[in-house]
């Protein structure tokens, strides 16, 4: 019987590399019970990640991921699971986020090709970028595009040398709006590798307190961002607020040491968080007279 699972794990409509069946493949070789596939501002890939599903015996979570801020904190992310994902209202939202993601790729491959003509090297085709994006696109998509072009040695190399220092400021939605919509549309808001919104455990149990109030259901431990003395903090909080636990291995395709389910090969989540999501799922549909399948 298979018991692991991953609740995050990203698709070439954000910002990873595999189209969602072959995620789901991956998954089914894996023998993962369980995953969600949630892209950043994206739902698109979700209708075929649920058919592939079916076909492989891996169930699928209706999922997203949406990059909020919070105060003076910026670019927190929050995670939507069980959500009506055909929604018109939040599709209708999304697209302008992706518009304006869209416009921020094209900003930053305008930088970068600056300085590429100033030292006499060929410009990034921004085509080819939104080509190997396949929908939203973020800047590992740029990466790719400035490896494959021999300008960095790994996407470690394309950030420090171009992706970081000509940079396009990201815009976010507010927390507040973010867990509201999730809400909205049935689902469960889960706040996503909680340590990299701070390291200090009294500030971020502070942020969770403020979060909790504005409707968080859950929080991710199990996460590559984390030790296991952190892990450890994050379950005891999420015990005493009564919060969801969830995990996931951010998958994206172009990290050469993070695999879907193992992440760095330290991650084993249990199916058992994957039912009590489900549960806490069921509990908000029934109140807009949905079910949760």
């Amino acid at each position: 019987m298979k018991e692991l699972i991953d609740l995050h794990i990203h698709s070439c409509h954000s910002d990873g590399v595999h189209p969602p069946a072959e995620l789901v493949r991956m998954a089914a070789e894996r023998g993962l019970a369980t995953i969600a596939v949630a892209d950043h501002d994206a739902v698109e890939g979700i209708d075929e990640a649920v058919a592939a599903g079916t076909k492989w015996g891996v169930e699928v979570i209706p999922a997203l991921e949406l990059s909020v801020e919070h105060g003076r904190y910026r670019d927190m992310h929050i995670l939507g699971y069980w959500i009506d994902h055909r929604d018109d209202a939040l599709r209708n939202r999304l697209a302008e986020f992706r518009r304006i993601r869209d416009d921020r790729g094209r900003a930053i491959v305008e930088r970068i090709n600056r300085k590429l003509v100033a030292g006499r090297k060929a410009p990034l085709s921004y085509e080819q970028v939104r080509s190997l994006a396949g929908g939203a696109v973020g800047r590992p998509h740029i990466a790719r595009v400035l490896m494959d072009a021999g300008y960095a040695r790994d996407m470690g190399d394309a950030f420090k040398r171009y992706l970081i220092p000509f940079n396009v400021p990201k815009r976010y939605m507010p927390a507040a709006d973010a867990i509201a919509e999730i809400r909205r549309i049935g689902g469960v808001a889960v706040l996503a590798h909680p340590t990299t919104v701070s390291d200090n455990q009294r500030e971020l149990r502070r942020i969770i307190e403020e979060l909790i109030k504005l409707g968080l259901d859950g929080i991710e431990v199990f996460n590559n961002m984390c030790q296991k003395e952190e892990m450890i903090f994050l379950q005891n909080l999420a015990d005493e607020f009564g919060l969801i636990i969830t995990g996931g291995s951010d998958y994206h395709g172009i990290e050469d040491d993070v695999e879907i389910g193992i992440g760095r090969g330290g991650l084993a989540i249990s199916r058992h968080l994957a039912v009590e999501l489900k549960k806490r799922a069921e509990s908000r549909t029934a109140t807009r007279g949905m079910s949760v399948e």
